[in-house]
C-alpha cells in the first residue's frame, strides 16, 4: 500500500525524533566518559601531592624559614644578638622602596627583615661611612629612642651630632651662627629628620640613612635596612657603625662594650 502524504511526514518525524534522543545519548555518554577522564587525573595529582607531602614530613622547619644564606659567612655580631636586638622587626608598612629586603611578615602582620642581609647591608654603610673623616660628617636623630647611642657613636668616633632637634638652615643659610659646612649627611629616620634631609639635597651633598620597612628612600645616596623605632636596634646599629668605623679610620678610641649603646642588654631576650 503507497504512504499518504501525511503519513510520509508521520514516518519522518519520528525517525528525526529517535535521531535526536540518539545524538542526545550519544553526548551524555561522551559528557560522563569525559569527566570521569577529569576525575581519574585529578585522582592522579592527589596522588602525587599526596607522596610530595610524605616526603617533606623530615623538613626541618627552623632551617626552612631562615633566610637563604644566613650561615653563609661569620655576621659582624651573633645572629642572635641580632634578633635580641630586634633589628629585624620591621612595621606593618612595607613601601615598595624597601621591599626587597624584607623577607616575610609575622601573623601579627609585622615584616621580618632579612637578618643576613642586614648584616651585609650595615657592612657596606659602615664602609661609606669610613669614606669620610670625622669633621667630614654630621649625624641627626631626632627620635629620643636613639639619643644614647647617637652620644656614645659621636663621643668615639668625633663626628658631630644633633639630637633633639636638628637647627633647620644650618646646613644652608650662611647668615646664621650656627651654619655647618658637611660632607655627608647622617640620618636615623628620613621621615623623623626629614629637615635635614631635604637641607642636604638642597646643596647637593650624600646622604646616609637607616631605613625601616615604612621609609621612602628618595634623595637617599646610602641606606642601611633595619628598625629604627627601637633603642636597641639603634643602639646596635651605631655599635657596629662605630666599631668598623674607628678600624677603618684608624681611630685612637677603644670601644667600649655593648653595653654601653643599649641599656639593660644583659638581660633581653629574643622576641619569639
Amino acid at each position: 500500500m503507497v504512504k499518504t502524504k501525511k503519513a510520509k511526514e508521520e514516518s519522518a518525524l519520528e525517525e528525526t525524533k529517535e535521531v535526536k534522543e540518539k545524538v542526545n545519548e550519544t553526548a551524555e555518554e561522551e559528557k560522563k566518559s569525559f569527566k570521569k577522564a577529569q576525575l581519574a587525573k585529578l585522582l592522579e595529582k592527589a596522588k602525587s601531592l599526596e607522596g610530595q607531602v610524605e616526603e617533606s614530613k623530615d623538613i626541618d622547619i627552623k632551617k626552612k624559614v631562615k633566610p637563604e644564606g644566613e650561615d653563609k659567612k661569620e655576621t659582624l655580631v651573633p645572629m642572635e644578638d641580632y634578633l635580641k636586638a630586634s633589628i629585624h622587626l620591621g612595621t606593618r608598612v612595607i613601601t615598595p622602596d624597601m621591599k626587597s629586603y624584607v623577607y616575610r611578615r609575622r601573623a601579627d602582620g609585622l615584616a621580618v627583615f632579612n637578618t643576613a642581609l642586614l648584616d651585609d647591608e650595615i657592612r657596606k654603610g659602615a664602609e661609606y661611612l669610613s669614606k669620610f673623616s670625622p669633621e667630614q660628617i654630621i649625624i641627626v636623630c631626632k627620635r629620643e629612642s636613639g639619643w644614647k647611642a647617637v652620644e656614645v657613636f659621636s663621643r668615639l668616633t668625633g663626628i658631630r651630632s644633633f639630637t633633639k632637634k636638628y637647627p633647620a638652615g644650618i646646613l644652608t643659610n650662611t647668615n646664621l651662627e650656627n651654619f655647618t659646612e658637611t660632607d655627608l649627611v647622617f640620618i636615623c629616620d628620613p621621615w623623623i629628620d626629614k629637615n635635614a634631609l631635604a637641607d642636604a639635597n638642597n646643596i647637593k651633598i650624600p646622604v646616609l640613612s637607616i631605613c625601616d620597612t615604612n621609609n621612602y628612600t628618595q634623595g637617599i645616596t646610602k641606606i642601611i635596612p633595619g628598625n629604627n623605632k627601637s633603642a636597641k636596634s639603634l643602639g646596635m646599629i651605631l655599635y657596629l657603625l662605630t666599631k668598623i668605623y674607628i678600624e677603618k679610620r684608624k681611630l685612637k678610641a677603644e670601644l667600649p662594650p655593648i653595653q654601653e649603646f643599649i641599656d639593660d642588654w644583659d638581660n633581653l631576650q629574643p622576641p619569639k
